[in-house]
């Protein structure tokens, strides 16, 4: 795959931890290319490194050893600054606990990304109205998400992500604890933000549901792709 292509690549990475007095080996020299329109699972039993692989490719966490690229940037070098500047432009994150914040409305947790980016006040509107459309939640902008349901609160987690359009969708467990009507929309979805918007979707699931639909399946274990 080339540069072009490829809005994330891996080579090499390493990252231990330490537990006690004993250090875990979470990722062995793991590498890794992810073309723009792709969308990946990565499975695998816990304790594999799957979620170790999500977080240094969403650039929450730093490798012990190895290079990174995301949307044709290299991390290499950057300061905490340029980090939070390129994961907040370029990478878009959905989890299983859906992270919304409780005290904002659904309108309110969709435009937050908006306004770290520095949005103006109309555009971020017609982004927000426009995601919480396309999820199906339009009627819901004004309600908080303890009034919501797991799977409509997942849809709210989506639209935050695809408002700002990212380069990269990072989905840990999207569709966990989730009915199958309900798993299968979360699934059209991603599916969606990868093919029609050209983003890379990395999903880390236990979920036939959604790995079965995705374009590569690609197993973790023990630290290292299989």
């Amino acid at each position: 795959m080339n540069a072009e292509t490829c809005t994330v690549r891996l080579i090499g990475l390493r990252k231990s931890y330490q537990v006690g007095e004993t250090s875990v080996e979470a990722l062995k020299g793991v590498s890794l290319d992810v073309g723009s329109g792709e969308m990946v699972a990565l499975t695998g039993p816990s304790g594999s490194g799957k979620s170790t692989l999500l977080n240094l490719c969403g650039l929450i966490d730093t490798p012990d050893a190895g290079e990174r690229e995301v949307g044709g940037v290299s991390i290499d070098g950057l300061d905490e600054i340029g980090l939070t500047r390129l994961r907040r432009e370029k990478v878009g994150f959905i989890f299983q606990g859906f992270n919304l914040v409780p005290v904002m409305t659904v309108f309110d947790n969709v435009e937050y990304p908006l306004l770290l980016l520095g949005v103006a006040a109309a555009e971020r509107r017609q982004r927000v109205m426009t995601a919480l459309q396309r999820v199906g939640l339009e009627d819901f902008a004004r309600r908080l998400p303890d009034a919501l349901s797991g799977g409509q609160r997942q849809r709210v987690a989506i639209a935050r992500a695809l408002v700002k359009s990212p380069a990269l969708v990072i989905a840990d467990e999207p569709t966990a604890n989730l009915d199958s009507t309900t798993a299968r929309q979360i699934v059209d979805l991603l599916h969606e933000l990868a093919h029609e918007r050209n983003a890379s979707v990395v999903v880390a699931t236990h979920d036939e549901r959604m790995s079965s639909h995705c374009d590569r399946v690609l197993h973790l274990i023990d630290g290292e792709l299989q």
